[in-house]
Order: structure tokens, then C-alpha cells, then sequence
């Protein structure tokens, strides 16, 4: 393989993952973080989450399954990881303490309490535990198209940066309100985007030989499951309280909208 070849190809998935970054640096324009600003960015982040998980990320799986087990087993297997993925990470969210360190927990408005500031934390944490685990086979994928085809591969990366950027906001902005640090949550936004070279590295020189469809669409199935859940648990109800509900559904849609357009580019 040409080392030319391999170093783009990795430049490209570089680029596209931290895209989540300028996400980031997008959450943290506006200074004076009112409820309806949080209700916002909280409602928009869900939306990007149950849109790219059910109208991308379960359908891709069930693909996979359904060419590797048949069109029987296919459907069910798809359907078993994605509540899979659910049930994993309600298992997870009962194991983190629900109260966090007051030292850590710094205020960025004085209408947020210790308890609403640990659980958005929470928040984004899984967040950006789900966004990474999407990322890392999304980095394999496309490190493996630009292998193949430089040329198709640079306007799905592009469109893969473009859908990034939605889902660094949905991880920064609950982690700065949560801290008040801007720095902590662009690293966190950003260490979830570098998950995508991350699987892009890891897939090239160890999982090659052992990707198999079922393995792939069994993963995608479930980040689909733990990206809703996160969603549905969290961030919706999270926007409500702060008592912003049309905000948040509007925000919510617009999410929506914009995944939608990344889709449509990708595609």
C-alpha cells in the first residue's frame, strides 16, 4: 500500500472527526447562558441524536445483518442489539453516582443547582461516549473508502465534518453548563471526535481480518439503542425543566433538519 495513499486517507478522517471541535466552539458563542439558550442546545442535540440514530445508524445495521444472516434473522438481530445498546447504557447510568464533587462543579448561571449541574455533566458524558463509539466504525469506514477511491472519498468526508459539527454541540454544551470550564467541555467534544482516526487506526492494523457484517451491524445497532436512550432520558427531559418546552421541541426539529441536510450531502 502506498504510504502516500495511507496518509491521506487518515488526513481525511482526521479532518472529518474533529469536526465535533468546531461543534464545541459553536456551543460556547453565546455568553450569557440563559434557560432558553440551554433548553436550545439541549433539544437540538436530541434531535441530532434520534435522527442520525434511526434514520442513518439503524438502517446501516440492519443492512449488514440482513446480508451476513438472511432476511429471517437479519430484522431480529437488528432489533436485539439496538434494545441491547438501551439496556447497556440504563445499566450504565445506574452505576454513576448521581451526585458529583461540588469542587468540580462550577456555576456558569446562578439558575442551575449542584444536583441540575451533576446530571447535565451525566449528560454529556454519555453523550460523548455514545457519539464516540458511532465515530469509530464511521472512521474505519470512511479511512477504508479513501483507500479505495480518493476522489469519492473527499465529499464523504466533508459530509461526515458537517454532520460532526451538530454532534459536538450535543456533547459541549451540557458539559459547559455543567463545569462552567470551556476548556474541559471542548475536549471532551473533541475527544469524541477523535474516536473516528481512532477506529480508522485500529481497524487498518488489528481489526481487518476479524470485521465481519454481523459484528459491524450488531455495533451500529446498538449506538443507535444507547443514542436514543440518552435522548429520551436525559436531554429532553432536561430541556423541559428548565422550562423551555417549546424551545426545546422547535430546537429539537431543527436538529432534526440539519442532520437531515448532512444525510442528504453524504448521500
Amino acid at each position: 500500500m502506498d504510504t502516500g495513499n495511507l496518509l491521506f486517507a487518515f488526513a481525511i478522517t482526521l479532518a472529518a472527526g474533529l469536526a465535533t471541535a468546531i461543534g464545541s466552539l459553536i456551543a460556547f458563542l453565546k455568553k450569557d447562558q440563559s434557560p432558553a439558550f440551554l433548553a436550545a442546545m439541549l433539544g437540538f442535540s436530541a434531535g441530532v441524536m434520534i435522527y442520525v440514530s434511526m434514520i442513518e445508524i439503524f438502517p446501516k445495521a440492519q443492512v449488514a445483518l440482513v446480508a451476513d444472516l438472511g432476511e429471517q434473522w437479519g430484522p431480529w438481530v437488528t432489533v436485539l442489539g439496538f434494545f441491547g445498546g438501551m439496556g447497556l447504557i440504563a445499566a450504565i447510568d445506574l452505576l454513576v453516582p448521581k451526585e458529583a464533587n461540588p469542587h468540580e462543579m462550577a456555576p456558569v448561571t446562578s439558575g442551575l443547582n449542584t444536583e441540575q449541574r451533576a446530571r447535565l455533566m451525566r449528560m454529556g458524558v454519555f453523550t460523548a461516549a455514545g457519539i464516540a463509539i458511532h465515530n469509530f466504525p464511521e472512521g474505519f469506514a470512511t479511512f477504508l473508502s479513501a483507500l479505495q477511491d480518493p476522489e469519492v472519498a473527499i465529499p464523504i468526508a466533508v459530509a461526515i465534518a458537517i454532520h460532526n459539527i451538530p454532534e459536538g454541540i450535543a456533547v459541549s454544551a451540557p458539559i459547559y453548563y455543567a463545569t462552567g470550564s470551556r476548556k474541559k467541555a471542548f475536549w471532551f467534544s473533541a475527544a469524541s471526535g477523535l474516536a473516528e482516526p481512532l477506529g480508522a487506526l485500529v481497524g487498518y492494523f488489528v481489526l481487518s481480518t476479524f470485521v465481519s457484517d454481523t459484528l459491524m451491524g450488531m455495533s451500529f445497532a446498538a449506538v443507535a439503542g444507547i443514542m436514543i436512550f440518552i435522548s429520551l432520558d436525559e436531554l429532553l427531559p432536561s430541556a423541559r425543566e428548565f422550562g423551555k418546552h417549546h424551545v426545546a421541541i422547535l430546537s429539537l426539529v431543527a436538529g432534526m433538519a440539519v442532520m437531515a441536510l448532512s444525510l442528504l450531502l453524504l448521500g
